[in-house]
């Protein structure tokens, strides 16, 4: 009796160890964090004009509508002119329309760039109306106030901000999304950062098993940052960096491409590189997803500048 006692504590040991290990291995846990270096915060009311710009006055932004993207293009453009960004637009053809990134430089003119990016299409049943607030109005106006924040600050290294069009369907994961284009057009790079759906909190976390129910908070009021194990090390950079601006709480979560590859950050793994995706998880938290009712006020603009922080912390400690 005694002998089996003691066999069935081994094995329930050896199955916490399992457990506790594989947990470590997706959460990838971080007890440090990069303190704060910026001298500017991005601004909750300015990233709050730039999305209502983006949910009332271009509409629809969707693939079947290039002309009111392409007025978004030039939205984003001017914006970046205005925050001393050395603009560029990447025009580009995809089923027989005529489409456009938006590429900003700051920093050093030379040398391996780092890429922040964020797409600016919507997806929409034909007939319907989205405004994509979250999706993906939110990570456009993050990328709008690191392109303000770095043009007041002194960054290190060369840095190109890019908004994407055709991230959405009929374009996601064919050679027509707006940042495979641009990630066909570069030899190399230090990194990537995907902003994908960074704006919507809640009090409730939807997850989509026990196990992550078992990991992860219950309440969404805290920002994810995800990459497969080859990106552990800028998840874990963009986490600490994140963590060191404060405001806002921030997980991480590794694993198989297969459960990560939904955003713009695919097309730069695809080149062999690190990316790693920003999301507030959206549509496990976010009800919202793709219909009409992702409009401007279910943003949450406090966190959503505390994100930008983070993301631009991360920028300025880049190596």
């Amino acid at each position: 009796m005694r002998r089996f006692a003691f066999a069935a504590l081994r094995i329930t040991l050896a199955v916490l160890a399992i457990v506790t290990l594989g947990a470590m291995l997706i959460r990838q846990p971080v007890l440090t964090s990069l303190p704060w270096v910026g001298t500017s915060r991005a601004n909750p009311e300015v990233l709050r004009r730039h999305v209502a710009f983006l949910t009332t006055q271009e509409q629809p932004r969707d693939a079947r509508h290039p002309e009111q993207l392409d007025a978004v293009a030039a939205y984003i453009a001017r914006s970046f002119r205005e925050s001393g960004g050395r603009v560029e637009i990447q025009p580009f053809d995809a089923r027989g329309r005529r489409y456009r990134n938006v590429i900003a430089r700051f920093g050093p003119e030379g040398g391996t760039p780092f890429v922040v990016g964020a797409h600016y299409d919507v997806f929409c049943e034909v007939g319907g109306h989205c405004p994509g607030a979250d999706d993906n109005a939110s990570g456009v106006a993050g990328l709008l106030e690191l392109a303000r924040l770095a043009g007041r600050a002194k960054v290190g290294v060369p840095l190109v901000l890019v908004a994407y069009s055709t991230e959405e369907p009929p374009f996601f994961g064919s050679d027509g999304m707006g940042s495979a284009v641009h990630a066909q057009s570069l030899s190399a790079i230090r990194g990537m950062i995907c902003l994908e759906m960074i704006g919507y909190y809640t009090g409730e976390q939807r997850w989509p098993n026990w196990l992550f129910e078992l990991l992860y908070p219950s309440k969404g009021n805290f920002i994810g940052v995800a990459g497969r194990w080859r990106d552990r090390a800028l998840t874990r950079h963009v986490v600490r960096a994140i963590r060191g601006a404060g405001g806002v709480g921030v997980c991480t979560f590794t694993g198989p491409r297969e459960t990560l590859d939904a955003s713009d950050h695919r097309n730069y793994w695809d080149r062999g590189w690190t990316a790693v995706l920003v999301t507030d998880t959206a549509y496990l938290r976010n009800p919202n997803y793709h219909t009409a009712h992702d409009t401007a006020d279910t943003v949450d603009y406090e966190r959503l500048a505390r994100v930008a922080d983070g993301v631009f912390n991360a920028v300025l400690q880049a190596e």
